[in-house]
């Protein structure tokens, strides 16, 4: 065929621009994609062992693209990062259970205590879980469903399964997730997530969904997406296959004594609630424990070390961590809970300290480390452990023991090398 020279000239040009932004691609991120493309086709074995049919794979993973800006990724090339910052390790306790939050949702929550109250009988009677508990984790988790989760939920879990810190654990996600979208529980469009692929109302992962999931509606399938009665008996479920005790307050807010040891502020610190007690634990407000209570096993939170509230714990504090491993998080969800059936906040007030940059309590972990207090992670974040090896640290030092990271601390590590 014979072309006009206009277009000859317009063909080389057109010619001229594909090649020129195919050379501007760069060529790793074009070799990685093909390479993600494979590696998704790689999983169809374990994904049919998984009951998923070739149509649903197909079908879902056409065109699947990875998002190489989702955080905890490990990418050849660029510097390794970890998870965010959650607003629960980088906040102060007064800026996390913020007062106005609290009891905004506590409102909130009363009115849908209301409004689901059938379905939240039947969970206070099924599971043993109060009603109040599984609306707190609701509330915290989407803000009672208004909050919308950003993410493609199989992209997420493809994402980190590729290329994340935890593949194996996200390799079974995204056969799940895809599971989940064959059996048609939800749609690809409604299945949005977290940038850890948790989804749903209670933001559960793929798996939890199979673990915990609950049909309390009857209609036939689990709907933790639309469904509150099934997202909140999930939400119960889960608690009572992590080991919730039907009957047992989450925590008991005290007066510590002006003599206590901080460091004790330990899950491994565990004894009565009666021997607290006697050693100068005082209930706030009066508050009288049954013989029942004061043997349940309970132990010392102290959030910002000496300063702001204390607490009991009990072993269902620590179940409820297991939703989120934060004691912001549980502190929060268990306080809200109360609120919804009593409008009394916390009888101490939160203290004015202010929460250190992650890197200096990385590098406060790092030297505890060394001089043998300190055996858990380097993730720069002031929990149970960090703080119970800093008020150690400050015993041997000579400082003030407050079990919590400050300059002062910092200087005299610094000094000390």
């Amino acid at each position: 065929m014979q072309y006009h020279p206009y277009f000859r000239r317009w063909k080389t040009a057109l010619t001229g621009l594909v090649l020129v932004a195919a050379v501007m691609l760069p060529l790793p991120a074009r070799a990685a994609d093909a390479a993600f493309t494979q590696f998704i086709a790689s999983l169809w074995p374990e994904a049919q062992a998984a009951g998923v049919s070739r149509a649903t794979f197909d079908a879902e993973t056409r065109g699947l693209e990875p998002d190489y800006k989702l955080p905890d990724l490990i990418l050849p090339g660029r510097p390794a990062t970890g998870a965010p910052s959650q607003a629960e390790f980088v906040q102060v306790p007064a800026d996390y259970v913020r007062e106005a939050s609290i009891a905004r949702l506590a409102e909130e929550g009363q009115r849908l205590m209301a409004k689901h109250r059938a379905a939240l009988n039947e969970i206070e009677s099924r599971f043993g879980v109060p009603a109040s508990v599984v609306l707190a984790i609701w509330g915290r988790e989407t803000d009672f469903g208004r909050y919308t989760l950003p993410y493609d939920t199989l992209r997420v879990v493809a994402t980190q399964a590729y290329v994340g810190r935890r593949k194996d654990q996200y390799r079974t996600e995204f056969i799940l997730a895809l599971k989940i979208l064959g059996e048609g529980a939800v749609t690809r469009k409604e299945m949005r997530s977290s940038w850890a692929g948790a989804t749903g109302l209670t933001q559960f992962l793929p798996s939890e969904y199979y673990k915990h999931g609950v049909d309390l509606d009857g209609d036939g399938r689990v709907d933790i997406w639309h469904s509150v009665p099934d997202a909140l008996a999930s939400a119960a479920q889960q608690l009572v296959n992590k080991g919730w005790q039907k009957g047992v307050r989450w925590a008991y807010e005290v007066r510590a004594p002006d003599n206590v040891d901080c460091t004790m502020g330990v899950p491994e610190v565990t004894k009565p609630l009666g021997e607290w007690l006697r050693a100068g634990f005082v209930p706030v407000r009066g508050q009288k424990l049954s013989a029942a209570e004061q043997a349940q096993p309970a132990s010392l939170l102290q959030p910002e070390g000496i300063y702001g509230p204390a607490f009991l714990t009990t072993q269902n504090y620590f179940v409820i961590k297991e939703y989120n491993f934060s004691d912001l998080y549980v502190l929060f969800v268990g306080h809200l809970s109360d609120r919804m059936v009593s409008p009394l906040p916390f009888a101490t007030p939160w203290s004015a300290s202010s929460q250190m940059r992650t890197k200096d309590v990385e590098a406060m972990q790092r030297h505890l480390t060394r001089i043998g207090l300190y055996k858990d992670k380097l993730d720069g974040k002031a929990g149970m452990q960090t703080r119970a090896a800093l008020g150690a640290y400050q015993k041997s030092a000579g400082l003030k023991v407050d079990c919590w990271p400050s300059d002062a601390v910092l200087r005299a590590m610094s000094a000390a090398r």
